[in-house]
């Protein structure tokens, strides 16, 4: 498809913001292109991060955080973000196409699965590209490669990318050739990762080809011990010799090397990092031992805590700090391992909130999210607008001054004023969902869960106990008021029908008319 694209017509707020903000920061520029004025733009994303484990969401958490505390302090905390899915594939998927993941499917991208994205969706790192940005992606992909394009002739039939439980040994695979429509198929001019921590193959991947070919089958003996849970890794092809405790301090080594690398370009950059923590396998490094009161997930939550600090730090080395749009979020809320470590250690990592990944109550998908962008962002402000990772594909759009296709990022609100401190936003409403045919919907401080209830694995009796929820009232539908019960304790369906009618109308119209964003966004 070709996009009907303008790189050159810019918005006269957004440009007159970034000249403000160079002054400002003392910024030498000269500039000549429209690229040359606009900031560079970092994406830090956890994996499976609750609401409630940073201390800066949390007073009462027993994970110290200082380097993300710091960020907050220094930019803006969302306290209403949300994710799209309380799942990892889709909600990547949605945060770079600016488009509700349901809208195409649900599930994950499972083992050797292809890519997620169709090749005419337009990418974030695609439209920073045509805007003269560098780009570049480190870390967890989760979004699909063509493997079959590198699987051997002679064993073809061996292979079925839509199989979630297939396992298939390294010899199935020509390991000297490029894997394609992968994240340089997809806007981003740099790829360094391991694609997912737990599936195979399990090996380093630069660009669009293994640093070393795979050459043996995972054994998780050969591993050093877990801290916590188990390996919850997928059989398949590894490089002998294989640590995965080593996937934080390699990826935050390339991540600082390449800040410094693209800092001495002329082009402005996108970094999209994206953690594999704490994610499962809950591996926090030995020097992160004992650092929190939660165990080790606890740890580990401290060592990605560490790893962003290193990254800040460079950006900050590299004297691109001030020029730099910083946003921190996670895919979705805290794995279910969650209730146990509240029994064990007293902290409830989606605290103050109901739900965990998978969920779609709000602890499902509501997720840290900060933003620090110097000279724009009020430092140290705590701000209650409802935002959605979907909205960074019209808000950055507007920042860099892209007219977005109609018929592209279709869910995505332009949110540039909220950033510039203004009160309120653009989004009033947004859909969360996980898995097919379970939806809630969230319209002004109303959220309806068009379900019995908003579980996917079914609640925890005694954490429900220790926070005192009354038993379900059996309603075939859930209702809250989330101004007044952020925790999501007092259904209110059978006092107020008109309420679910009206949001059950509009969960309706949204998901049939395509499109959740106001069609025309160069405001």
């Amino acid at each position: 498809m070709e996009y009907r694209r303008t790189i050159c017509r810019y918005l006269l707020p957004a440009t007159c913001l970034l000249w403000i903000a160079a002054w400002a920061t003392g910024c030498r520029t000269t500039p000549s292109t429209a690229a040359q004025n606009q900031p560079n733009i970092v994406i830090l994303y956890a994996d499976d991060l609750g609401y409630g484990d940073l201390g800066c969401y949390n007073p009462d958490s027993k994970i110290p955080t200082p380097h993300l505390d710091r960020l907050a302090g220094e930019g803006m905390r969302f306290t209403d973000g949300h994710s799209s899915s309380g799942i990892c594939t889709p909600s990547r998927y949605a945060l770079l196409t600016g488009r509700h993941h349901w809208r195409k499917f649900h599930g994950i991208v499972g083992i050797f699965g292809a890519s997620a994205f169709d090749a005419e969706e337009l990418t974030l790192p695609e439209m920073l590209q045509q805007s003269g940005y560098t780009t570049a992606a480190i870390g967890k992909w989760h979004l699909g490669w063509d493997w079959s394009s590198i699987v051997r002739e002679e064993k073809r039939d061996q292979f079925d990318p839509t199989d979630r439980r297939a396992s298939y040994r390294p010899e199935l695979f020509d390991w000297s050739r490029a894997i394609p429509d992968g994240p340089l198929a997809h806007g981003f001019d740099y790829y360094f990762g391991d694609t997912v921590i737990n599936f195979p193959p399990y090996c380093w991947i630069e660009n669009d080809r293994v640093v070393e070919a795979p050459d043996r089958m995972m054994d998780t003996k050969a591993w050093k011990p877990i801290k916590e849970g188990h390996w919850e890794c997928r059989p398949g092809p590894m490089v002998t010799g294989w640590d995965p405790y080593e996937n934080i301090p390699t990826t935050t080594e390339k991540g600082v090397r390449k800040i410094h690398e693209l800092a001495k370009g002329e082009e402005p950059f996108f970094l999209y990092f994206a953690f594999p923590s704490p994610h499962a396998p809950i591996i926090p490094n030995d020097a992160f031992d004992g650092r929190s009161e939660a165990g080790p997930y606890g740890d580990f939550v401290v060592e990605t805590d560490d790893a962003c600090g290193q990254l800040l730090k460079a950006l900050e080395d590299a004297g691109v700090a001030e020029n730099t749009l910083v946003i921190f979020s996670a895919d979705n809320g805290p794995e279910k391992y969650a209730y146990p470590r509240f029994e064990k250690y007293g902290h409830w990592s989606s605290d103050p909130l109901r739900g965990l990944k998978r969920d779609i109550y709000e602890g499902g998908h509501r997720v840290p999210f900060i933003v620090k962008w110097p000279g724009v962002t009020p430092e140290g402000v705590v701000n209650k607008s409802l935002i959605s990772q979907i909205d960074l594909m019209a808000t950055i759009a507007a920042t860099v001054g892209y007219e977005l296709p109609d018929d592209q990022a279709e869910d995505s609100h332009n949110q540039l004023s909220v950033l510039r401190g203004a009160p309120g936003g653009s989004r009033r409403s947004h859909i969360h969902n996980t898995f097919k045919d379970k939806f809630a919907i969230r319209h002004d401080q109303w959220l309806l869960i068009n379900a019995e209830d908003g579980y996917h694995s079914g609640g925890y009796e005694a954490w429900e106990e220790a926070f005192d929820y009354p038993a379900d009232n059996q309603l075939p539908v859930e209702l809250y008021d989330l101004r007044r019960d952020i925790g999501q304790r007092r259904n209110l369906a059978d006092a107020h029908p008109a309420v679910v009618t009206e949001l059950q109308g509009l969960l309706t119209r949204i998901r049939e008319q395509g499109h959740s964003a106001p069609r025309l966004r160069r405001d």
